[in-house]
């Protein structure tokens, strides 16, 4: 490339960086007026404000986050058009609003990822762009007309030095987003309508999450009114993996998306407990929904035949019996309400009962004739036994108000409509909540509902509180304004025509005026209301969730909107579905599409070929996906009497100053590793960006690493019902190189 074309693309791109800066520079100053602007005046007023300070800063954060590899190609067409193609769309400040920058995501950008020389789509020339900081470090031109290349002398290179580049560039810790290098089948699916069910499936190194992540920022790009009203859910598998991939979006200017695990998704809950795998198969399995939902009506009880409940009251004992409270039971339950709303029309059909009971008793004319009570005064009868304290605990025996959390407190220390093996299995007396009782607190929550009379009531409560608070403020602006004159007599004139805040405004809109308003994002609010319904959920490593996590998704996404992202090949959880037929199949029957990726970008040939052999073990006619480059690499296997003194002279060993090593092993090895290998960061949530990391296979799963140790393979496969799933996952985490320590007496190396 000449040193023309380098001196041109760098005035480019300073100029470019030097419109950015303005841009930052605006929208600094437009959020620091807003927020200096006082809080009063008008409720549009304050909203506008509000308004603009959310936008001004969303702006701001997209700006900041394209700072980084702002511009990254050139389409040249054979027409004359020429565009520069980026992370974010940026204009000049001109009349025209002329384009500098053309977003990834924009129409006219696509022949970047689809022109081919057979379909060159109108381009001339590609060009890749590399930087560093502000600093153009190559250029790489794809010449898609010969003419062209005749005409400029240019010649030809293929992108795949740029992708190739990509691939053997050392690792960070934290994934990076690849809107540089995406490949046409990846760009096909990244662009796809959001509205359905789209299935993306792919071996190791496929790019799945990746190009998941990028069509979460195409969606919002291509249908930001609906989405950043609703938001877009990102379920990844661990805290782990989160924090890989936490940030790509940010990189492409999106913020207001919202990433959790399944064991984050029921608000109010920390899920740090442990289940054995065999109480995880059991709570996730679709049984579950059915044993809880006949528990609860367990919970709506009669009294036994023969055995009513007797409240003692000032005019003779009230007595709830059996046909009594069917009766209540039996309309309570017409109604198909959930439990805690239901319970109302139960309580208040004993209540009408009670006090007919009570009116028979004390209205009763005793010479035969009609009852002496009307209607409004059995209705006072009715409002004192409501009074009653102990008709509400004889209520409360018979139709409790229920939490989720308490009803599966309670439920797990005795499960019931279960077979007794399972009922065992999950049987536990306190504790943390674990993972897999989440989507149990989202199903109990669903057959409980929610009261929210208490909670209105409290609102109410506060309400009053604040007018009333407002009416003592009105009430001292009153008073105060006898200072306002020094002379009685100019006072007496004089005050009568002037108005005061008391005169303009009454007590209740003064309140409502101080009111807080929402300034959460749509995300933020999402976190914290388990009946929010997103715009488009995307699931990585879909294949891990259970039947019941499955029930708690589809209720976040009425519009099954959705993409669900994985490979079955690497099923490890005890209760994941792993078909794609069964996962769907309850929900959206067949009408959902699936589209599959063949090609290996991260794991060289040699790795995936030892890899490829260990799932061979369960199904021999498996095949890999194609690896797109071989690094002459072979990995190493070796047997060591010490195992664990094996994994730290080869972290020592192969431990590179530029790159990221991860050391996987079974579990119940990791307190001798992590005594073994003092750097290496570990726990629920390592930090990935530390030179040395440990983890177990279930943490492995969507990571990446230069170097990859696997220690106790026979370990890894023995210790848990879907093991050798888990060590082809640990197998396939390497980018460059792969080393196995085996203990003495295990079985050889493959």
């Amino acid at each position: 490339m000449s040193t023309e074309e380098f001196r041109n693309e760098q005035q480019f791109i300073t100029d470019l960086y030097t419109r950015l800066d303005d841009l930052r520079d605006q929208a600094e100053a437009a959020v620091d007026r807003a927020l200096r602007t006082p809080g009063t005046g008008s409720n549009q007023g304050r909203l506008e404000r509000d308004v603009l300070v959310a936008e001004q800063s969303g702006l701001l954060a997209a700006l900041n986050a394209g700072e980084s590899g702002l511009c990254f190609g050139r389409l040249v067409f054979r027409d004359g058009r020429d565009h520069h193609i980026g992370r974010l769309g940026i204009r000049e400040d001109d009349p025209n609003r002329t384009p500098l920058v053309v977003d990834w995501r924009a129409e006219v950008a696509r022949p970047f990822y689809l022109a081919t020389g057979y379909e060159p789509m109108g381009l001339s020339r590609r060009r890749h762009i590399s930087t560093t900081g502000r600093t153009v470090t190559a250029l790489h031109d794809e010449v898609l007309d010969l003419a062209d290349a005749t005409r400029t002398g240019h010649e030809s290179r293929d992108a795949d030095e740029v992708l190739l580049a990509s691939l053997d560039a050392a690792r960070t810790g934290r994934m990076h987003d690849i809107v540089q290098t995406i490949q046409a089948e990846q760009d096909a699916i990244i662009r796809s309508p959001h509205r359905g069910v789209l299935v993306v499936e792919g071996g190791p190194g496929t790019g799945k999450t990746a190009v998941a992540l990028h069509r979460a920022a195409y969606l919002l790009y291509a249908h930001r009114e609906q989405l950043a009203r609703r938001a877009v859910l990102i379920v990844g598998p661990n805290p782990a993996f989160l924090g890989y991939i936490g940030n790509v979006l940010p990189s492409l200017g999106e913020t207001g998306v919202l990433l959790a695990t399944p064991a984050e998704l029921f608000p109010g809950v920390r899920a740090t407990g442990t289940d054995t795998p065999r109480a995880a198969a059991v709570k996730g399995s679709a049984a579950m929904a059915d044993a809880l939902a006949a528990a609860v009506r367990d919970r709506q009880r009669v009294p036994e035949r023969g055995e009513p409940l007797v409240v003692p009251h000032d005019d003779g004992d009230l007595v709830i019996d059996w046909d009594m409270a069917l009766e209540a039971r039996h309309k309570a339950r017409e109604t198909a309400l959930p439990h805690n709303l239901a319970r109302p029309y139960f309580v208040f059909r004993v209540l009408d009962a009670l006090a007919e009971q009570l009116a028979d008793r004390i209205g009763a004319d005793p010479y035969g004739g009609p009852n002496f009570l009307g209607p409004d005064d059995i209705a006072l009868l009715a409002k004192g036994i409501a009074a009653n304290p102990e008709v509400y605990a004889a209520l409360d025996t018979l139709w409790p108000a229920l939490t989720p959390q308490d009803f599966l407190a309670d439920y797990l220390t005795e499960p019931t409509h279960l077979p007794d093996a399972d009922a065992a299995a999950i049987r536990r007396e306190g504790g943390a909540w674990t993972p897999a009782d989440v989507p149990l607190l989202d199903e109990a929550a669903e057959l409980l509902g929610q009261d929210d009379s208490a909670a209105l009531a409290a609102e109410e409560a506060e309400r009053q509180k604040r007018i009333q608070y407002a009416q003592g403020v009105l009430d001292v602006s009153y008073a105060s304004r006898t200072y306002e004159f020094e002379d009685k007599e100019e006072q007496d004139k004089d005050a009568s025509e002037v108005l005061s805040a008391h005169d303009i405004i009454d007590a209740e809109r003064f309140a409502e005026r101080h009111e807080e308003a929402d300034h959460r994002t749509a995300a933020e609010r999402a976190a914290a209301d388990r009946t929010w319904a997103f715009g488009h959920i995307i699931v990585d490593e879909a294949q891990e969730l259970s039947a019941m996590a499955w029930r708690l998704l589809m209720r976040r996404s009425p519009t099954r909107s959705m993409t669900l992202v994985g490979d079955p090949a690497q099923t490890g959880d005890p209760a994941g579905v792993g078909a794609w037929r069964d996962i769907l199949g309850p929900y959206v029957e067949d009408r959902w599409d699936l589209v599959r990726l063949g090609v290996n970008y991260r794991t060289p040939a040699e790795i995936m070929a030892v890899a490829a052999d260990v799932r061979r073990e369960t199904d021999p006619g498996f095949e890999p996906p194609g690896s797109v480059r071989s690094t002459g690499v072979e990995p190493w296997d070796r047997t060591a009497e010490d195992p664990v003194k094996e994994a730290a002279d080869a972290v020592a060993a192969e431990r590179r100053p530029d790159g990221r090593l991860a050391v996987i092993a079974p579990p119940e090895l990791h307190p001798a590793l992590v005594a073994a290998l003092p750097d290496a960061d570990h726990g629920p949530a390592p930090d990935l960006t530390r030179p040395v990391v440990l983890l177990d296979p279930r943490q492995a799963k969507g990571l990446e690493f230069d170097t990859v140790l696997v220690v106790d393979p026979d370990g890894i496969r023995a210790g848990a019902p879907h093991g050798v799933n888990d060590l082809y996952v640990a197998l396939t985490r390497a980018t460059q190189r792969l080393g196995v320590i085996r203990p003495a007496g295990s079985s050889a190396a493959s």
